[in-house]
């Protein structure tokens, strides 16, 4: 792994991301910002957070989910963490250090709404805004993505793909 940059406190974590596919073949991203670090501009987030104590996979992505988006959704929606990553960047004032798995779920009907209701303050104002992407789109994008390799990985985790993702240094 590359040595982490030595200017903030660390905070590690184990942490699940979502790609929530609707039956209209689009994902959900979130439009967020780090208003610490505004040179990093804007990008494209896939939505998830952090494993609490006791927590297995699929019951993080049920809880994050309803949280930052509002849907709710059921077990047998959660695909297996096929995509392992281990990824660091800034934010709030600490250094992220955070070991993700990704998951897919699957919604039955088209991509709803968010509603942000659930979500923490921070989470509050670092996403300003939603899309349901086409995958298409996401995969021939030149937008910046969190994690940053998205639309090259994409079409290979939809297809059921193993993915042991390189250690990124978002920021």
């Amino acid at each position: 792994m590359t040595a982490l940059p030595n200017d903030l406190p660390i905070v590690e974590r184990d942490v699940v991301r979502l790609v929530v596919r609707d039956d209209q073949d689009r994902i959900l991203l979130f439009h967020t910002r780090e208003f610490g670090a505004p040179e990093l501009g804007v990008w494209w987030e896939l939505p998830g957070g952090g494993i609490d104590p006791g927590e297995t996979v699929v019951d993080t992505a049920l809880r994050e989910l309803q949280e930052e988006t509002g849907i709710v959704a059921t077990a047998d929606q959660v695909g297996s963490p096929t995509w392992r990553r281990t990824a660091a960047f800034r934010h709030r004032a600490a250094r992220h250090l955070q070991h993700e798995v990704v998951c897919q779920v699957r919604l039955s009907g088209p991509g709803p709404d968010i509603d942000e209701s659930g979500r923490f303050d921070d989470e509050k104002e670092d996403y300003f805004g939603f899309r349901w992407w086409p995958i298409a789109e996401v995969v021939a994008s030149e937008e910046l993505f969190y994690p940053r390799n998205l639309p090259g990985l994409l079409t290979g985790f939809l297809a059921g793909e193993e993915i042991d993702e390189p250690f990124e240094l978002w920021s």
